[in-house]
């Protein structure tokens, strides 16, 4: 699949997908990924495919302690993802990915808080990888 490398058919594949805009923080993030890993994003140019996403992102309580305190949390990201071929309309890939991560909650609100975020931020790009991957394969099945 990477023969060539970053000059192989699938490399170019890859630069003629766009990203549109994702709502909200997490999906800046997965967003960003995805223009790092697919060389897309060049202005001014007219894209081929085009990538629409939906994510819904989740915080939710897990370990619970008698006097009903929350001591372990799971921050859920998952993604809804097309493959548009703008020359077209057609949908050429109608998937999801998604991944989880859980953390401690402690005493101090700071460290819940990053915790939180390190984990939407490693989520982002384990999201990422995964819709590049699938787009790669089902990239080369088109070629």
């Amino acid at each position: 699949m990477y023969a060539g490398g970053g000059k192989g058919e699938i490399a170019r594949a890859l630069a003629d997908v766009s990203v549109s805009p994702i709502e909200g923080q997490s999906g800046w993030l997965v967003r960003n990924a995805l223009v790092d890993r697919l060389g897309a994003g060049v202005a001014g140019t007219a894209s081929r495919y085009r990538l629409d996403i939906r994510l819904d992102d989740r915080v939710e309580g897990l370990g619970q302690l008698s006097n009903d305190a929350i001591t372990r949390e799971r921050r859920t990201l998952r993604a809804r993802f097309q493959l548009v071929d703008t020359q077209n309309g057609e949908v050429v890939l109608d998937a999801t990915a998604g991944s989880d991560a859980g953390f401690d909650v402690v005493n101090s609100e700071y460290a819940v808080i990053a915790a939180e975020q390190t984990a939407l931020e490693n989520l982002s790009q384990e999201v990422a990888d995964q819709i590049v991957t699938r787009v790669s394969v089902r990239l080369r099945k088109r070629s």
